[in-house]
């Protein structure tokens, strides 16, 4: 699979884990390796936009989590749970088998959870972590005590009629239309002309997969699992966080609270931006990410 930009030709590479497919994208020869985790339904063409900026100065490597972009996508509960500690070993390993030694991890979204569940499943493999717009994980039970009455009470019954299989199937089907994902992407960004066809399209060819709807289904009934307030008191490396200050579903002042963690050395509010900094706003993203390598690398 390759994917042509203004920039540059991406192509992705395959690795096997566990059996299974894993697609990835790696470029940049010199400095400190990078690993690029994206969030929920996306893939490493998320990252197209600072893959070749970050290269400059390092070794970039972007992964697609098993279920998700080209990676296989197994039949959940078979061989693998679609699970964040599952996605977390996933990292390590690619960590040890394909980076070949430590790396810095940059997450958006749940990618964020799943980079710092790699930091404390294989601390000798991480330099650093970079949470983007950091998952709450608002609908986890332990979360959903603090919710309005509506969407604590509503969460439960639509995760039971999307384990109905058909329901399921359907409403997946509706949701990974170009319209749909148009939409959601209206309000997840807060500047719409970087909503583009592109990217619509980098969302909605992997669910044309088979397999997709399973891991979808699988993923939108998981409830457990941890939550940022439980990796960030043990990570073992220091953390960044940067926010977009217009996401409309990960609160700014929720996001900010986790900048009271020891572990947390900057929290850099993004003004205007909205769910997906790194593909809204790359021109503030990939400086700070580079000043931050380089920081923390002892590179200057």
């Amino acid at each position: 699979m390759a994917m042509t930009n203004s920039t540059t030709t991406l192509t992705a590479k395959t690795w096997m884990w566990q059996g299974f497919p894993i697609s990835y994208h790696t470029q940049g020869t010199t400095g400190p390796a990078v690993v690029l985790v994206h969030g929920f339904g996306a893939s490493w063409w998320h990252w197209r936009k600072n893959i070749p900026i970050l290269a400059q100065k390092n070794r970039v490597f972007a992964i697609d989590l098993i279920g998700f972009g080209g990676s296989a996508k197994p039949q959940p509960g078979e061989k693998i749970a679609y699970t964040l500690e599952t996605w977390g070993q996933q990292v390590a390993d690619f960590c040890r088998e394909v980076v070949g030694g430590p790396a810095f991890f940059v997450g958006n979204s749940i990618g964020c959870i799943v980079a710092m569940q790699a930091a404390v499943t294989a601390p000798d493999m991480a330099l650093g972590v970079a949470l983007l717009n950091c998952s709450l994980r608002l609908l986890h039970d332990r979360k959903r005590a603090t919710l309005p009455w509506s969407r604590r009470a509503g969460a439960p019954i639509l995760q039971r009629l999307l384990s109905v299989k058909p329901i399921g199937q359907f409403f997946f089907k509706q949701l990974a239309q170009p319209k749909t994902v148009r939409k959601i992407l209206l309000q997840a960004y807060a500047n719409s002309d970087t909503v583009t066809d592109e990217l619509v399209d980098i969302l909605t060819a992997p669910a044309k997969d088979p397999g997709a709807v399973a891991v979808f289904l699988a993923f939108t009934s998981y409830s457990t699992g941890p939550l940022p307030e439980d990796l960030l008191p043990i990570l073992p490396c220091p953390a960044i966080i940067l926010w977009g200050t217009a996401d409309p579903w990960e609160p700014l002042q929720l996001g900010r609270e986790l900048a009271n963690y020891p572990t947390v050395e900057k929290f850099i509010p993004l003004e205007g931006v909205g769910h997906c900094p790194q593909d809204e706003a790359p021109e503030l993203v990939n400086p700070i990410l580079q000043d931050w390598i380089e920081e923390r690398a002892g590179i200057r």
